[in-house]
């Protein structure tokens, strides 16, 4: 590809002779950026398509700038311009960094950011060069786990740090709409704006574009096209399918049945695959990030395998887009939240049932130790709901004989009960989401 054409389409991507657009911030990923990068390691920003990474990368150029680095030091490239469709490969990231470097002759060593890095074969090769020379600063973005894994885990090991980004907390939900609360009393003050909020968090999801688009059926249509965008293009084209009517199907019962058991054995047979291709899909959804699975705990390794698996979706607004079910279940919602949640705090995350069919939405190991048991009720006014929850978190613990903490989050207040020598700690989601 010829020079002048390659720094024509840099130019238009990059903030050499323009200021850089307006941003929102998104702190934790930021600071996590800040630390990474100063090692010299390989920065991967991981996650689904339109959760926001290339802003992140943004974000980290103004924060690069503020440090006193020059425009010229800064290189960012979008491997998804279809300009460079035709020339995707491994010539085509050396003919970038000779043309940028003609052209601006960075001074000291440069900021290379590669956007949507899976697109070129064997990209991992070009990494390994750039950072045996030490001649630059590089930090990627894909939209596939499966593929950054295999690919940067045996060639680059040792050298690279990953960041898994997620669309919106509730907390930076907020943050977009303009309204941070930093404590208990600014929450209690706002609380109908709040949960006003909250209702639309759950319904539309975390997605960046969607939070800060007003009308609800643009909002809608950006969700289905976003569906449509994950499965063609971290699917269908990176898979090379033919069946693109069976992955989408399957893809619509997993968002339709967020927070419950899946049986592969069963999709099989309402969808008339076989089970390879059951399996090979619902890993090619895992792996676009589309969806989550939860395994059921056991101390044994086979049996977590042999057991049915809960699903869940990377964000609510998607699933109820694409969904005519979902929409009706509020719980299945709210423990999809919840799940999200947990999943940016901790590791390893499972659910539980007991020999007597006790079922715990959520149990929590940390090392070799169960940290959390927890369940989630959209209301617990009825007291025939309450015990159950409480008998499910106690049999539990008392089975599993681990010491740890009970709650249930809800939509109800928060406050503490003791229950057979037990103390179960019930908290209302959304503080829970914001202070905990």
């Amino acid at each position: 590809m010829e020079k002048e054409k390659i720094i024509e389409i840099l130019n238009e991507w990059n903030y050499w002779n323009r200021p850089l657009p307006f941003t929102y911030s998104r702190e934790k990923y930021e600071s996590e950026i800040d630390k990474k990068y100063k090692t010299g390691e390989i920065i991967f920003l991981k996650g689904v398509r339109r959760s926001g990474k290339s802003t992140i990368l943004i974000n980290h150029i103004k924060n690069l700038l503020n440090e006193g680095v020059a425009k010229e030091n800064i290189l960012f490239v979008n491997l998804e311009d279809p300009r460079f469709a035709p020339y995707l490969n491994l010539e085509l990231l050396e003919e970038i960094k000779n043309a940028y470097i003609y052209y601006l002759n960075p001074r000291s060593k440069p900021h290379i950011f590669l956007d949507e890095i899976q697109n070129i074969d064997e990209f991992e090769k070009w990494l390994l060069k750039e950072y045996e020379l030490k001649s630059s600063f590089l930090y990627a973005t894909g939209s596939n786990s499966k593929l950054l894994s295999k690919e940067i885990g045996s060639s680059l090991s040792g050298r690279y740090l990953d960041i898994l980004v997620y669309p919106l907390s509730f907390k930076e939900f907020l943050s977009f709409k303009g309204k941070r609360v930093a404590n208990e009393f600014e929450y209690i003050t706002n609380k109908l704006e709040i949960e006003r909020l909250f209702e639309e968090f759950m319904n539309y999801g975390g997605f960046p574009k969607i939070v800060l688009t007003e009308d609800s059926e643009t909002k809608k249509a950006e969700l289905r096209s976003y569906f449509d965008s994950i499965l063609l293009r971290d699917i269908v084209a990176r898979y090379k399918l033919d069946n693109f009517l069976k992955l989408e199907q399957l893809a619509i019962l997993l968002l339709s049945n967020i927070s419950n058991l899946v049986s592969n054995n069963k999709l099989k047979n309402i969808l008339q695959v076989s089970y390879e291709t059951i399996e090979k899909y619902f890993e090619y959804l895992q792996n676009a990030f589309l969806i989550f699975t939860v395994k059921k705990f056991d101390w044994s390794l086979k049996k977590q395998m042999a057991n049915a698996k809960k699903v869940y979706s990377i964000d609510t607004g998607l699933s109820k887009r694409v969904s005519f079910e979902v929409g009706k279940r509020r719980g299945d919602l709210l423990e999809n939240i919840v799940f999200l949640e947990l999943k940016r705090r901790y590791e390893e995350i499972f659910y539980y049932k007991t020999k007597e069919h006790y079922e715990v939405d959520f149990l929590i190991k940390e090392n070799e130790l169960l940290t959390h048991l927890i369940q989630v009720s959209v209301t617990l006014s009825d007291e025939k709901t309450l015990k159950r929850e409480i008998r499910s978190l106690i049999k539990a613990k008392q089975e599993l004989r681990c010491d740890a903490k009970l709650m249930i989050l809800t939509m109800a207040e928060s406050r503490k009960m003791n229950i057979e020598n037990e103390e179960v700690e019930i908290v209302n989601i959304i503080q829970w989401l914001l202070f905990s």
